[in-house]
């Protein structure tokens, strides 16, 4: 556990670090925003670069909040706090890919994302489901708790429907991780997003349907 937090505060501002280090090379002006056709519609101060490593740092400390929390709620064992970790990890990696490309593209001034040879889409969304997979591995070791994991009042109505639902939600993830991984290799910009969130639209519901109907046999 004490490597796990060495990574997840390295993760949670290496961002920042990088941010101000790169402010000393950045043009004064940068992309800040860019159009459904991957073509800049606004441009902004370089500063702007420090939003993301901003709200990285935040993160963190918002998932060091929820595993305190997850743990004051686990008897025995660590398996909570070690859970919101991992998922606090993945996604901290994903706000690090974020902030590494936004670096990137203000150090180019790239107008138009599409001549990127690195499509964000495609890159973000691989991330999140490798990330999907990962956290789907482990979901099914959480104990009982009121703040991470597929939690549902059904979920919720007994141990059995707990453990039940906490399988199924981590089968269910690392399905829709590798199909998402799958999609990123077929599909880019927009319509790769929007296909990811279609995919974790359908697990949502097919998830919540499932602990509806578990509950119902317990």
């Amino acid at each position: 556990m004490k490597t796990k937090k060495m990574v997840f505060y390295g993760l949670m501002f290496l961002p920042l670090i990088s941010a101000l280090i790169a402010l000393q090379f950045l043009p004064e002006q940068i992309p800040a925003h860019y159009g459904l056709n991957n073509q800049v519609t606004r441009w902004g101060s370089k500063y702007e670069v420090l939003l993301i490593p901003i709200v990285t740092a935040l993160m963190g400390y918002f998932f060091l909040g929820i595993a305190k929390l997850a743990a004051k709620q686990e008897e025995n064992g660590n398996n909570n706090e070690n859970v919101c970790m991992t998922a606090g990890i993945v996604t901290l990696i994903l706000f690090n890919a974020m902030t590494g490309y936004t670096l990137y593209s203000g150090f180019h001034k790239i107008e138009n994302l599409s001549s990127n040879q690195f499509d964000v889409n495609q890159l973000l969304c691989g991330i999140l489901g490798i990330a999907m997979i990962i956290i789907g591995n482990i979901m099914p070791k959480l104990r009982m708790n009121a703040v991470t994991g597929l939690r549902t009042k059904w979920s919720m109505k007994n141990e059995t429907t707990w453990k039940k639902s906490q399988r199924f939600g981590g089968i269910s993830y690392m399905i829709g991780g590798v199909v998402i991984v799958v999609v990123c290799f077929l599909v880019q910009g927009i319509y790769c997003l929007l296909s990811t969130l279609g995919v974790i639209a359908v697990l949502l519901v097919i998830a919540v349907f499932y602990t509806y109907k578990i509950a119902q046999a317990y």
